[in-house]
């Protein structure tokens, strides 16, 4: 896709992987919309880059609020890119912990609503939205970004929430692009490993080695800027399509 000109709208856009990728995609003059719950964070990365970004304060699964993301990235030009990166947990446990009680429930449906139903949500809403483009000379209308986890390939122990989530968010993606390959758009999903986010980053210096030890090369933690040259080379890329790609260093983590 030729991306001069076009509008983008990334979820979460204000966290440590969204803002990287809202950066990226004004360098590449692509206008896009922060949708985001923090709306200070939200209002100042869109003030930092000028005209070419503007901020919408919301949840991913307000229909209202996503409905205002749309008709401002549609505004600044023919909506064409959407990244989801926003998702979350809100506390892991085992199905069944060591005294004998089961996992809260509250907590995994909030998960999976924060992660698979938001996810799902700003698709089916965007998408139909970019079903009125004007398609390019492959009949391409749009790209779909979505961020699972390699959590979702191999969750560890305590993290049954949180890799349910992610790995609905990989099943989604063949039959996504399958069904919506009839109005033109595509749609990948990255599964991140231990990325340097600002929070990672921020953490005690024995959790950082933990967490770097499994990575086979570089190793290190992911930089948000390389989780944004992915979304990138997605979006540039017309045959990458139905694909989950994992961006990790080769890590595989181990069960606990």
């Amino acid at each position: 896709m030729n991306l001069q000109g076009r509008a983008a709208i990334v979820t979460g856009g204000a966290g440590g992987l969204g803002s990287a990728v809202v950066k990226r995609l004004v360098e590449v003059e692509l206008k896009v919309v922060v949708f985001d719950r923090d709306a200070g964070r939200a209002a100042e990365l869109a003030s930092e880059l000028g005209g070419s970004a503007s901020s919408v304060t919301g949840d991913v699964n307000d229909d209202a609020a996503a409905g205002q993301a749309i008709e401002a990235a549609s505004s600044l030009g023919p909506l064409s890119l959407l990244v989801n990166v926003a998702g979350g947990g809100v506390g892991g446990g085992r199905t069944v912990g060591r005294d004998g009680s089961p996992h809260d429930k509250a907590s995994f449906v909030q998960t999976m609503e924060m992660n698979a139903f938001g996810t799902f949500n700003m698709c089916r809403l965007v998408a139909a939205a970019m079903s009125a483009n004007e398609p390019d000379e492959d009949g391409e209308r749009g790209v779909i970004v979505n961020t699972a986890s390699i959590a979702g390939m191999e969750g560890q122990t305590g993290q049954l929430a949180y890799a349910a989530a992610k790995a609905a968010i990989l099943g989604m993606t063949l039959p996504m692009a399958r069904d919506l390959s009839a109005i033109g758009v595509r749609v990948c999903a990255i599964a991140p490993g231990t990325m340097g986010t600002p929070v990672m980053l921020g953490v005690r210096e024995e959790v950082k080695e933990n967490l770097v030890k499994g990575i086979v090369f570089p190793k290190r933690m992911g930089r948000p800027e390389e989780f944004a040259l992915l979304v990138e080379s997605i979006a540039r890329n017309p045959y990458l399509n139905g694909e989950n790609i994992r961006l990790d260093g080769a890590l595989r983590f181990p069960p606990k």
